[in-house]
């Protein structure tokens, strides 16, 4: 009976625990910067889309984000991954030099598509291009970068093919380094498949692959942002300008949007694509536009649509940024019944970043509110879980967004007599 009433007041305890772990506090309002867009009226004029925060990857605007669709261009940044991957791993340098194939040359000699003119004759230094690839789109430059980290464009494919898996990635459908059709890249085209076949990946797919760019190799957003340069092809010299048009300078810059990457797409299947980044009042998004209107090569509706999504976040949530080693009230202490002391406080273990919707308020508690002796300082016993009364906070992991909370101090385990005593008569 003494058990069951024992059992029966710490279900209690805890349940009282949890309650009072979790801490509320209010967004702020957020000053209107042009035009304010609420989400009802949004109605972006795309096929699919999606907003999220770069670090936490918390998704703050979804519109048939997990349907997969064709990405074109966009497909460059994979490759540009791996390019860079290849780098820090040794593998090559940026002096590196590339040959490309009697293939690769047609294609990108092909003035209907995005290119540097490249030759047979000449080999190219990796820094040339990758820079090409990022700024011009250049398809033969993507597939001669292709070609230095793998051997052949087979090869390679299978390696992106891996590399989206580990992220988690399952739905994509990629055939090249470049993004154009299958039938476009003549004798380079994928075996084993129709002429018609292009790379496809969903919205959230593509805002996954362009937070893990920018995580891995921010280093990236250094060539992202130049808006012309000049391509060196033997004797002939390209002029090169950046795709994306939001950039300082450009036709579709927005002077309260300091856009700075990342990358633009664009086939008959996929329409006009962009895979945009922007980093304001210290917090950068990632948006993600597909099949957005392309009456002619100079409609800027991705742009336009992707200004709106980027207005939308920074004029409707407010963003607050928890730094690590932060106590947060209310949500500061886990039960330790066996250990010297029967608590322990805890902080949080990484920055993060949490957005809320304007009037709504944001929601700290613990995963765990009860742990095992011992505990030691600066390990991890349980994690902030966040949530809003505007609703859930879901993010590109499918997991609401959490962060790590870790202990302050060591809390070895009492000794026997004392878990005995406890046992008996309680923890004081």
């Amino acid at each position: 009976m003494l058990k069951k009433i024992k059992k029966a007041l710490l279900s209690l305890a805890a349940s009282g625990l949890l309650l009072t772990g979790i801490s509320t506090w209010q967004a702020a309002p957020v000053a209107a910067a042009t035009a304010n867009y609420q989400q009802q009226d949004l109605n972006l004029d795309v096929k699919a889309a999606i907003a999220v925060d770069a670090d936490s990857g918390q998704i703050l605007y979804a519109k048939n984000a997990t349907t997969p669709r064709q990405i074109a261009s966009m497909t460059k940044l994979v490759t540009v991954y791996l390019t860079l991957q290849a780098i820090k791993q040794g593998k090559l340098s940026w002096t590196s030099t590339s040959k490309p194939t009697a293939a690769i040359v047609k294609i990108s000699q092909n003035t209907e598509y995005s290119n540097v003119p490249l030759t047979s004759s000449r080999a190219y230094t990796i820094k040339d291009l990758y820079r090409a690839t990022l700024i011009e789109s250049a398809n033969g430059a993507a597939m001669t970068l292709a070609q230095a980290v793998s051997g052949d464009q087979v090869t390679f494919v299978k390696k992106m093919r891996k590399l989206l898996t580990s992220w988690g990635i399952k739905d994509a459908k990629i055939y090249n380094a470049c993004g154009l059709a299958n039938g476009n890249l003549g004798s380079a085209a994928y075996p084993g498949v129709g002429k018609d076949v292009e790379n496809e990946m969903s919205a959230t797919d593509m805002a996954i692959v362009c937070q893990k760019l920018l995580k891995d190799f921010p280093e990236v957003l250094q060539t992202t942002s130049i808006t012309s340069a000049t391509f060196s092809s033997g004797s002939t010299q390209s002029q090169m300008t950046n795709w994306n048009w939001m950039l300082k300078g450009l036709s579709s810059y927005y002077s309260d949007l300091p856009v700075d990457g990342l990358k633009t797409g664009t086939t008959d299947k996929a329409g006009a694509c962009f895979a945009g980044t922007v980093k304001k009042n210290g917090h950068r998004i990632i948006t993600v536009v597909l099949g957005a209107k392309h009456a002619n090569s100079q409609d800027p509706s991705r742009f336009v649509q992707t200004a709106k999504l980027m207005h939308y976040v920074y004029q409707n949530y407010t963003a607050v940024t928890l730094k690590k080693g932060s106590s947060i009230s209310g949500a500061n202490t886990v039960k330790v019944p066996e250990g010297k002391e029967t608590s322990s406080k805890v902080v949080l273990d990484k920055t993060v970043t949490i957005w809320a919707k304007q009037g709504s308020k944001l929601q700290t508690s613990l995963s765990k509110t009860t742990v095992s002796a011992p505990v030691k300082k600066g390990s991890k016993v349980a994690s902030y879980k966040f949530s809003a009364t505007s609703g859930k906070l879901p993010s590109l992991s499918g997991k609401t967004v959490t962060a790590p909370a870790v202990a302050t101090q060591d809390n070895q385990e009492a000794n026997f007599f004392v878990r005995l005593w406890r046992s008996i008569f309680g923890s004081k």
